[in-house]
């Protein structure tokens, strides 16, 4: 706008409200106020000092020398920049309290530091009584004891002392390890994580728990009977490692955490194998029974016995209960944490999530994976697309089996009063995991032998219910249902003159540990 110009009268309105607000800002009338101050201190002194110009009277030709600043106006200028000072410093705050810490990913420090002395003090004492002072693998029963630990923390004892490069340990190395992880680590998790762990990784891994694992087969009194079998020992192994993933690594991260550690019931499990001497009672990580159904599942599954299993395979599961559409989903890669399936074949790995996920829907990773199935697009929700998707499939396979099948819309509206969604129409994993009936929502839209179970069996249930243990879960119950199948099964089999027991059969046997490929 060309200088000179008057403003139009909107124009000018603005700028007046701007001038208006600017004016009543408290910075600006201080600032103000003090110019002003300023000012009239100034005129005061003018008027107070005479002019230099003029000379005084009864003086000679030389004129007086100028006027110096007088003492009060120095105090006035010193009054003014204390004043200044105060304004432009920000409040001082107020006195902070000391507040405790609160968070120890380590663990909470124990209150009594000399603890460490007597713990060093035993484990001195146990390998005073060792040839040499050193300890060998079979040795660190006694040593875990000393440092109050679970008996079968023994392996990662030793091999977080480097006894593995030797083949023992001795004294001063060992009591220079555990010193530092007493001193760093505060309780059992901590402690777990930074023997078991790689050094500088964050987490544990898979490959982690294949020493602790291998000393469990080979000094655990229940699992006496596994040791000549050493081709087996990888497959046991493989499955006692995806099922502590699948229930303490809830991140799906391929690493567990310090915190799921701590979360989960597996370090009480490790506690009970000392004091249980049947393995197949230890049900939630360690039993054979549990690996032996397990297994045996797969191994029907594999016809031609590579230990890969495709989409045919998979789908002759339960008598082709499971969906095509579901298996095709499972083969997508959505379930398997990163990794595509190769050749469009999973493992034996990638098989036992599968059965633990189908055989028992109440788990959160049971929902975590069905979920992923059916959230096709990845958006965290499931759409009337996505379940009408997987219904269609479902509504055929029940008129084959003469079953006339509700209408979608019905049906929908049906699973929508059932999980109560908090968004209408879009369900998330969240509302499934609170409505706390996973399992009869995911059978509905994948598994025809289960929904019709479940409504067959829906006035029976509460006297069955009545009979059952309510501390096994269903996936406890599976495997003792089937495992004692597959013993009478096998048992019949060999009176009659048939084939071997699976687990016994010289063909098994022809595989090696690099055929079960670790996730």
């Amino acid at each position: 706008m060309p200088p000179g110009k008057p403003l139009q009268p909107r124009l000018q309105m603005k700028v007046d409200e701007l001038f208006r607000r600017w004016l009543s800002d408290p910075d600006t009338q201080r600032e103000l106020s003090d110019g002003l101050r300023r000012i009239r201190d100034d005129v005061t002194t003018d008027l107070a000092t005479p002019n230099p110009a003029t000379p005084a009277p009864h003086q000679g030709a030389l004129p007086a020398p100028g006027p110096r600043r007088t003492t009060g106006h120095r105090a006035v200028q010193a009054r003014r920049e204390e004043e200044k000072e105060e304004e432009s410093s920000p409040p001082a705050p107020p006195p902070s309290c000391s507040v405790p810490a609160f968070y120890f990913p380590r663990g909470r420090p124990q209150p009594c530091p000399g603890d460490v002395d007597d713990v060093i003090a035993d484990v001195e004492r146990v390998f005073a009584a060792f040839p040499q002072e050193r300890a060998a693998l079979d040795d660190m029963g006694a040593v875990a004891k000393a440092c109050r630990c679970p008996l079968y923390w023994k392996a990662p004892l030793f091999y977080a002392a480097g006894g593995e490069r030797t083949g023992s340990v001795s004294v001063h190395t060992f009591i220079a390890v555990w010193r530092k992880v007493l001193l760093t680590c505060h309780d059992d998790a901590s402690k777990f994580l930074q023997l078991l762990g790689s050094p500088g990784s964050h987490g544990l891994a898979q490959e982690d728990f294949v020493p602790f694992l291998q000393d469990v087969v080979n000094s655990h009194p229940g699992l006496s009977f596994l040791r000549e079998a050493s081709e087996f020992h990888s497959r046991y192994i493989t499955t006692v490692i995806q099922r502590i993933f699948y229930t303490v690594n809830r991140s799906w991260s391929g690493r567990i955490t310090c915190e799921e550690l701590r979360r989960s019931r597996f370090l009480q499990a490790v506690s009970r194998l000392e004091a249980e001497p049947d393995i197949n009672r230890v049900t939630d990580f360690f039993s054979y029974e549990h690996f032996y159904v397990i297994y045996c599942k797969f191994w029907e599954l594999d016809s031609d016995h590579d230990l890969m299993i495709d989409r045919r395979d998979l789908a002759r599961h339960a008598d082709g209960a499971i969906s095509s559409k579901m298996i095709d989903r499972i083969f997508s890669g959505a379930v398997t944490r990163g990794r595509k399936p190769k050749g469009g074949k999973i493992g034996y790995a990638d098989f036992v999530w599968f059965l633990l996920s189908e055989e028992d829907k109440t788990t959160p990773t049971s929902a975590e994976y069905w979920f992923r199935c059916m959230d096709l697009d990845g958006d965290g929700a499931l759409s009337m697309f996505e379940l009408e998707f997987f219904y269609e499939e479902q509504a055929r396979r029940l008129l084959a089996r003469a079953v006339e099948p509700l209408p979608f819309p019905d049906l929908a509206r049906q699973v929508l009063d059932l999980v109560a969604p908090r968004c209408p129409g879009r369900i998330t994993l969240r509302d499934l995991k609170r409505c706390r009936l996973a399992g009869v929502f995911f059978d509905t839209f994948f598994n025809v032998d289960k929904y019709l179970e479940r409504e067959q069996r829906e006035q029976a249930a509460p006297a069955r219910d009545a009979d059952a243990d309510p501390a096994l879960s269903d996936w406890d119950k599976y495997a003792a249902e089937e495992y004692d199948f597959l013993v009478a099964e096998e048992a019949v089999d060999a009176w009659d003159g048939g084939f071997e027991p699976s687990l016994g059969s010289v063909d098994l046997f022809d595989f090696t540990d690099d055929d079960l490929e670790l996730l």
